[in-house]
């Protein structure tokens, strides 16, 4: 799901500046996809986008649980005027789109209109009008659209298809791969060697230090490219302690920043390392309102460490539909240290 906290103002008034925008609001080309587009207020803004997997074959309890999730969502965001569109067949469209015809209304949602979308062409469910609705469909092209362009610039672009997204966190190959390896056996050689030394929490102070760094260089628009130190924030993450003081910093005026730099170190990470920053990196995608993005790295989160509870209250809070106002910093960086502290002092007493 794809809330819209800060969309860009562009204007669209056909079913084909809709469907140009819609790969923007996803942030990938959708296919075999419901996608349903919420808006409200006279202006009709979309507020509201998200997507659905078209059941293959088609199955009338998925269908109704669909239509039923569709309704909730709208009405839990105030949003009385919904688009729907169904990228694929009609055999897998038409039971959807006559399923929230029929159901939407008498939800008191209004449907601006309901489409098909296949192979370039568009069908609408509610246009009866041969002159601009033949029965072979509507031609169009998504990337001719003045309003594909102007997304764009403004820093939605649309990537082919959802693989193509997900390649963004896609492990390093070749000679970086290979040096990443050798950075993280280096560093699992010298935290064993220190925690022999002072014991398990040895690891903590200088992990708190090196995150805290990293977070305050990508803020002010650095980078990290060796791979030892990469190397080490990895290792660092792996405690909660750590991960959860990174979790408290994330501040969403610092958004594109914290994207940036969980998504170098998730690719970066080796396998068993990739669970925390994939799991930061979707809190800070669903901060700004890509729903698309941050399913993808609890994917890659659960894909490294199943089970990882962090990536599972975010999986469900998504899926819930809740919105990237409500993704607030579950505690501040003292109020972090303070629990843990607190933790600890009953283990030592216990």
């Amino acid at each position: 799901m794809t809330p819209q906290p800060e969309l860009p103002r562009v204007r669209v008034g056909s079913p084909d500046g809709v469907l140009a925008v819609v790969p923007h609001l996803l942030g990938f080309h959708p296919a075999s996809s419901l996608v349903v587009l919420g808006a409200s207020g006279p202006s009709g803004r979309v507020r509201l986008a998200f997507r659905y997997d078209l059941p293959d074959p088609p199955d009338p309890a998925l269908t109704a649980a669909i239509t039923s999730h569709t309704a909730a969502l709208l009405h839990r965001e105030h949003l009385t005027t919904a688009i729907i569109i169904g990228y694929g067949p009609g055999t897998l469209v038409t039971p959807l789109a006559d399923a929230a015809r029929e159901a939407m209304p008498g939800a008191g949602l209004q449907l601006q209109d309901v489409l098909r979308v296949q192979d370039g062409r568009y069908w609408s469910y509610l246009c009866q009008e041969p002159s601009c609705c033949s029965a072979e469909g509507v031609p169009f092209d998504t990337a001719a659209h003045p309003a594909a362009a102007a997304l764009t610039v403004a820093g939605l672009p649309a990537r082919a298809d959802r693989a193509a997204l997900a390649t963004t966190l896609a492990p390093l190959t070749g000679s970086g791969a290979q040096a990443m390896a050798e950075a993280m056996r280096r560093a699992e050689q010298a935290a064993a060697r220190l925690i022999t030394r002072t014991g398990p929490r040895a690891l903590d102070t200088p992990g708190l230090a090196a995150v805290r760094a990293a977070i305050g260089l990508y803020r002010d628009g650095g980078t990290i490219s060796q791979p030892a130190r990469h190397a080490r924030l990895g290792l660092a993450l792996t405690s909660l302690r750590v991960r959860d003081d990174a979790w408290a910093r994330m501040d969403p005026e610092h958004r594109d920043a914290h994207r940036r730099l969980w998504t170098d170190i998730v690719r970066r990470a080796q396998p068993g390392y990739a669970a925390a920053p994939a799991a930061l990196l979707a809190f800070t995608a669903w901060q700004s309102g890509d729903g698309a993005l941050a399913n993808i790295a609890i994917d890659r989160a659960l894909a490294d460490t199943p089970g990882y509870s962090m990536a599972l209250l975010l999986r469900d809070a998504l899926a819930a539909g809740i919105p990237p106002s409500a993704a607030r910093l579950p505690m501040t960086p003292d109020e972090v240290a303070a629990s843990y502290a607190d933790a600890d002092t009953a283990a030592a007493s216990g």
